[in-house]
């Protein structure tokens, strides 16, 4: 008989009296700490003076936050949140009664935030005039260690999980009420993502030249949402209209949804003339 892993934690990583901090507040909080940390190693180790980064948190942390919540309510439940626009923006739930319960943010997709990300680096870079194409660069190199805290904190919900299987590997998602084993997709994205993380320290090291061309900026589109594009075969999909969408077409929105970052991806890693443009090389 075969031994699955059932997963089944606390949602609850610690209480402050009567405030209870999450796993998976925990987990975005932590991911964005770690990625202060490296763009500010970075930044000091490209000589860019400190009164230039100390922006840059706010922007990036607006730009995710707004970015990630407006793709999950437009791109996933549209037809819902454009009937009650204000829970786009709260972190609230209309009752059948008329009141509103206090939800947190539950919905937020990864295009959104990596297009809001980009959009908020845009207005930062038109405020202190450092070279576009370095920015992304630098955030980058920092993005998948977050992206893999992220999706830490999914596993920790237990939320976006995979199909069925009869690998020894699935995890039973007890919490959910199940009793049948699924893959752990949100496992499979983090591992990915710490992998990569480990490959950028060790290419910055002997191709920090290469930070300001688009390089890194490139690699992480093409990795990240090529590895999203082939690990949704594996997971379940997010919103039940995507069923049709899958029969219909053989893919999921997220998917779909990944293909223009593959290839503004792949334009940056190899070269495209117009990145070379906004470079500094």
């Amino acid at each position: 008989m075969l031994e699955f892993i059932t997963w089944a934690p606390d949602e609850i990583a610690f209480t402050l009296g009567a405030f209870a901090v999450r796993w998976y507040s925990l987990c975005w909080v932590i991911g964005l700490a770690l990625a202060y940390i490296v763009v500010f190693r970075l930044y000091r180790s490209q000589n860019i003076p400190q009164e230039k980064f100390d922006p840059l948190f706010l922007y990036c942390f607006f730009g995710i936050l707004i970015g990630a919540r407006l793709g999950h309510c437009l791109l996933y439940e549209p037809g819902y949140f454009l009937a009650h626009p204000l829970e786009m923006i709260l972190p609230i739930r209309k009752l059948a009664d008329g009141s509103y319960h206090f939800t947190g943010y539950a919905g937020l997709a990864s295009h959104g935030g990596t297009f809001g990300l980009i959009l908020a680096l845009w207005l930062y870079v038109r405020k202190t005039e450092i070279n576009l194409m370095r920015v992304l660069d630098n955030i980058s190199i920092a993005t998948p260690i977050t992206a893999c805290m992220i999706r830490l904190g999914n596993l920790m919900n237990s939320e976006i999980v995979g199909k069925p299987t009869d690998s020894p590997l699935g995890f039973i998602f007890a919490n959910n009420g199940e009793s049948f084993a699924r893959y752990p997709g949100q496992l499979y994205e983090a591992i990915a993502y710490a992998v990569l993380f480990v490959i950028f320290m060790l290419l910055y090291l002997k191709w920090k030249s290469k930070v300001g061309t688009g390089f890194y900026f490139g690699m992480v589109l093409t990795y990240i949402f090529t590895f999203r594009f082939f690990v949704e075969f594996l997971k379940e999909v997010q919103e039940a209209w995507e069923i049709s969408m899958v029969d219909m077409i053989g893919l999921n929105q997220g998917q779909v949804l990944s293909i223009p970052f593959i290839i503004v991806g792949a334009y940056c890693l190899f070269g495209g003339k117009y990145c070379k443009k906004l470079s500094e090389k």
